[in-house]
C-alpha cells in the first residue's frame, strides 16, 4: 500500500526544497505489541523520497535500549529528528506523522534543517531566560486542523532552547497514556505534567506557562 502519489510526492519535493542541511530520521519501533508501527515505517520510508537531504535510520526501542535512552524516546512508534551533525534537537513525534500532522513534522525537518521562522524579538529575549527544564507534551490527533499549529510552536520553542524538549503524542494510538493526562479534547498541551491548557494558543501563552516552571 502507497500512502503518498507521485502528485503529492511531487508537490512534496517542491516543499523540501526549502531545507538547508540534511536531516537525520531516526524512528524507534518495537515488536508486538505496536500498532503503528509498520505503517509509521512505511509512510515516513516514502516521505523521505521528497529529499535526498532527508534519510531514514530503524531502531528497536528495546534492542537500542541505549539510543533510546540518549534521545529521551520511551514510546513506539517515535520519530526523532536528527541534524547534520546527528545531534538531537530535543523535539519528537510519538505516532505517525500522517493526517494533518504531515504539516508540523514538514515544518519541524525545515527548521531542524537551518531554516526556521525566526520569532519576535519579544519572545526570544523571554525565551533566554528560561533556564530550567522544561517538557512540553502535545497530545494531538491526526484528524485535528488545529493541532500542527500547536505543535510546531513546542517544536520551535524547544529548537531554540536547550533547555526545553517538545514532543506530540497522537491521542488514540496512545490511549493509555492520554487518559492518564485526561485528555478529552486537542491539542491539549501538558507542561512538566503540571500546568495545562488547551488549543492552538499564541506563543505568549505558552511562554507563560513556561515561566512557571522557572519560579523557585
Amino acid at each position: 500500500m502507497k500512502y503518498i502519489n507521485e502528485e503529492v510526492l511531487e508537490q512534496l519535493k517542491d516543499v523540501f526544497s526549502a531545507m538547508k542541511d540534511e536531516v537525520k530520521i531516526a524512528l524507534f519501533t518495537k515488536e508486538e505489541p505496536c500498532e503503528t508501527c509498520l505503517e509509521t515505517r512505511d509512510f515516513v520510508g516514502e516521505l523521505v523520497q521528497a529529499s535526498p537531504k532527508m534519510s531514514l535510520v530503524e531502531y528497536d526501542l528495546d534492542k537500542d535500549s541505549d539510543l533510546a535512552e540518549k534521545f529521551e524516546v520511551s514510546l513506539a512508534p517515535s520519530l526523532v529528528l536528527l541534524d547534520k551533525t546527528g545531534e538531537y534537537k530535543r523535539i519528537k513525534f510519538n505516532g505517525i506523522p500522517s493526517g494533518h500532522e504531515i504539516n508540523s513534522f514538514i515544518s519541524s525537518v525545515i527548521a531542524v534543517s537551518g531554516n526556521g521562522q525566526p520569532l519576535p524579538e519579544s519572545i526570544t529575549e523571554r525565551l533566554s531566560k528560561v533556564k530550567k527544564p522544561v517538557n512540553i507534551k502535545v497530545f494531538v490527533t491526526l484528524g485535528c486542523p488545529h493541532c500542527p499549529g500547536a505543535v510546531e510552536k513546542a517544536h520551535h520553542l524547544a529548537l531554540l532552547n536547550d533547555n526545553i524538549t517538545a514532543d506530540m503524542i497522537e491521542a488514540q494510538t496512545f490511549y493509555d497514556l492520554s487518559d492518564e493526562y485526561n485528555v478529552s479534547s486537542v491539542p491539549k498541551i501538558v507542561i512538566n505534567d503540571i500546568y495545562e491548557f488547551v488549543g492552538n494558543q499564541p506563543l505568549e501563552v505558552f511562554l507563560e506557562e513556561i515561566e512557571k516552571t522557572q519560579v523557585a
